[in-house]
């Protein structure tokens, strides 16, 4: 049986990976600060499956002695600071987390058990003021957040190690993707549960920033089924994760909306302050390397993905009231 550890695992990404893995006869060690609070944040259907323990990424010794005691034959890095509202709080604890930590965990695996493979969810933030679109593998960084920048550091750090010790290490480059377990900081949940809320007659309104940005929204569950399929490849190397589609914000409350049989115009407003410019060049993804290598595409349309989370919501909230 092989043994996986995944940071982070009752977050949104985490709990994916972990479905995907156990289908495939894994055994789980799922890394969390909280063992109670994670344990009782994961989907059910999880429960009794991950053997939950305690991880500390500002602490190397920790680290290293839970690689010592699993020797975990893939280890996969979702542990990090929100990519959300939050890129530009704690630029410190950012720069420690999303950025040093994945140093610490390298460093323990060359040390102790270098045949562990590692995966880091990395991120499109990274490329941040970009000067051509869509973006690929080779594709210039240039981040315009602590969160992006601490985002490469680990990316670069990735790229050493794999140079110079020979680790089977690598970063997938992740572009936005949600699902029904995605935070409400994120724009997507907000909308998909206030579309949701407002069909209940629980709200009236929502209030939005910038409509017209764009992203390239994916469903979680296919990222991870990507980086599992980086870390069962024959080499190591870095793949751009996305869907090759952008869709406004607007669009996203059109499809939230009308899911419900509902007009977004009714109910969704612009509120200048929270609004940002839309970015000149678009962050959009070019998977074709991925698709070439892995076979890996998105199964999950953007229709789809808004349903399945709108659907969710409605659910949740029906059960809360």
């Amino acid at each position: 049986m092989r043994t996986a550890i995944i940071t982070g695992v009752s977050g949104q990404d985490g709990s994916y990976l972990a479905e995907i893995l156990i289908t495939k006869g894994y055994r789980i060690v799922g890394t969390t600060r909280e063992r109670q609070r994670a344990g009782s944040s994961l989907p059910k259907n999880l429960a009794g499956q991950i053997e939950l323990v305690d991880w500390d990424l500002k602490d190397p010794d920790r680290i290293a002695h839970l690689i010592s005691q699993y020797r975990p034959d893939e280890v996969y890095n979702f542990a990090a600071y929100s990519s959300g509202a939050g890129m530009y709080d704690d630029p410190v604890g950012i720069g420690d987390i999303n950025g040093l930590a994945v140093t610490r965990i390298l460093e323990a695996i060359h040390r102790i058990s270098p045949t562990t493979r590692f995966c880091q969810a990395s991120s499109s933030e990274m490329f941040g003021y970009v000067a051509q679109s869509p973006q690929t593998e080779d594709t210039p960084f240039c981040p315009r957040s602590p969160y992006g920048a601490a985002k490469l550091y680990a990316h670069s750090m990735i790229n050493i190690y794999r140079r110079h010790h020979g680790l089977f290490c690598c970063s997938a480059i992740l572009f936005n993707h949600e699902s029904p377990r995605r935070n409400l900081d994120f724009v997507t949940r907000k909308i998909t549960h206030a579309a949701a809320s407002i069909k209940l007659g629980l709200e009236s309104e929502l209030r939005l920033g910038n409509m017209e940005a764009r992203r390239d929204w994916g469903f979680a569950g296919d990222h991870a089924r990507a980086m599992w399929l980086m870390l069962t490849a024959a080499h190591p190397t870095d793949y751009v994760i996305a869907t090759g589609e952008t869709h406004s914000v607007r669009e996203l409350c059109d499809t939230a909306f009308r899911h419900l049989d509902l007009d977004y115009r009714d109910f969704v407003s612009e509120d200048a302050g929270a609004f940002r410019p839309a970015e000149p060049v678009p962050l959009i993804g070019n998977s074709d390397k991925a698709k070439r290598d892995l076979g890996w595409s998105h199964e999950v349309g953007f229709e789809q993905l808004i349903a399945m989370m709108v659907d969710a919501d409605l659910r949740l909230l029906k059960q809360e009231h």
